[in-house]
């Protein structure tokens, strides 16, 4: 059980008389029997309990509490969530106080993201680097550019041999002092990617390819993927250097994955799985927190409720970084205000140094999301059509110039908007929904 979040950690050491009940605290540990210490920032009741046999708990078994009041200690905390079952673990940290907890799983996240990495450098020698920094390395996911498939995408996906590996990983790096090859790295937790049941990947004939080259064409990697089984592809559908294939049989998908995977396609080295299907709409939502108005629906396409049915979009099997959501209604706007009392200190800070969950502009995000990757910023240009009943309708094409080449010059989305605002904002959505 964790409590608390990363925004302080004070007070998470030794027992201090005057700001905690020490002897409240020493007669919870004489009862239960649990030993206390402090480890990084954090202080642990059990893990292991006293008499405890065999392995820990397995990966689901943790639930993350936050909004804790800052003088709560064990003593109340523990009985509480005793009620619910034995405790293997309570770490503390600080919280503010004043308001009400919330409880929900805890994910047990194993991968960090590691931005602003030279693109020059091979897994190999990232893998090498991340050993000799942190403990519990297990593996480097990197990407190859898509314009160039000798250099990285400039980030990369660290996988530890366990969720408290990860966060160890997390707090030595997380500083913003800390340089890699003699560059400041951007670390943070890597969105862990939505599982789906046994029984739906069942039913899976599509699958996804990445690694491609940006010249190789739909036509080239349906003949590609036909040659095993004349006719057995259905349609292809290639977004910059990765595609979907879709397949008439599941039995001609699952074998074509076996024979495709780490084939070699207009000089590159493609990796090829079966694609994880998602509802379009979930999607979108999960991206922007469940937060996008009906209005914006209606520009995404999204379908009706009324419909009775729902499209689906093969998503690839990948890590993702995009967490943003989408501007909040009059509501959303007022529950997120807090009072400004006289004499706060205020601490002048730069855009890119916060998470991305602050962003409530899919326009920001985008910003946020391009200066992560060290690309350029987006470039939006604006073009404007007449509808038949007369009205001015609006569409922004976006250009990164950083990815930009000869096959994919710009992002723009295929619906059109009645304001500037909202064309820039679909725009946006467009362009990260495909980065």
């Amino acid at each position: 059980m964790q409590e608390g979040n990363n925004t302080s950690a004070n007070g998470c050491g030794k027992i201090q008389s005057g700001t905690q009940n020490e002897a409240a605290l020493l007669a919870l540990m004489e009862k239960t029997g649990y030993s206390m210490v402090q480890e990084n920032g954090q202080r642990k009741f059990g893990g292991p309990p006293p008499g405890w046999e065999g392995p820990p708990p397995p990966r689901g078994c943790e639930v993350f509490v936050g909004k804790i009041p800052r003088d709560m200690y064990e003593d109340e905390l523990v009985p509480v969530f005793e009620r619910a079952g034995k405790i293997y673990e309570f770490r503390l940290m600080m919280e503010f106080s004043g308001k009400f907890i919330g409880v929900c799983v805890s994910l047990d996240n194993c991968r960090l993201f590691i931005g602003a990495i030279p693109k020059e450098k091979k897994k190999e020698e990232i893998l090498n680097e991340m050993k000799k920094i942190t403990e519990g390395v297990v593996d480097v996911i990197v990407y190859p550019s898509a314009t160039d498939k000798t250099k990285n995408r400039g980030f990369a996906f660290v996988e530890y041999e366990s969720h408290r590996a990860a966060a160890m990983a997390r707090r030595r790096l997380i500083p913003g002092t800390f340089q890699l090859w003699g560059h400041a790295i951007q670390v943070d937790w890597a969105d862990p990617e939505k599982e789906v049941d046994e029984e739906t990947m069942q039913r899976v004939k599509v699958l996804y390819v990445r690694n491609l080259m940006m010249s190789t064409t739909e036509d080239t990697i349906k003949a590609e993927f036909n040659k095993f089984k004349p006719g057995a592809v259905e349609r292809v559908k290639k977004l910059r250097d990765y595609a979907f294939v879709h397949f008439f049989r599941r039995e001609d998908a699952v074998a074509a994955m076996s024979v495709m995977n780490g084939k070699c396609i207009d000089g590159a080295t493609i990796e090829v799985a079966l694609a994880k299907p998602v509802n379009k709409e979930s999607t979108w939502k999960q991206h922007f927190n469940g937060q996008i108005s009906p209005i914006s629906e209606n520009l995404l396409g999204f379908p009706n409720k009324e419909d009775g049915h729902q499209k689906s979009l093969g998503k690839p099997s990948l890590p993702v970084r995009l967490n943003g959501h989408h501007g909040p209604g009059p509501s959303e706007v007022e529950r997120c205000t807090y009072p400004f009392f006289p004499g706060i200190k205020l601490t002048p800070i730069s855009m890119y140094s916060l998470n991305s969950s602050h962003f409530s502009s899919a326009a920001m995000h985008l910003d946020y999301f391009c200066n992560k990757n060290n690309w350029t910023l987006p470039e939006y240009y604006l073009y404007s059509t007449t509808s038949q009943d007369g009205k001015i309708l609006l569409v922004y094409k976006v250009l990164i110039p950083s990815i930009a080449d000869g096959s994919q010059s710009y992002f723009m989305p295929d619906k059109l908007c009645t304001t500037v605002e909202g064309a820039r904002e679909l725009a946006a959505q467009f362009t990260l929904l495909h980065l």
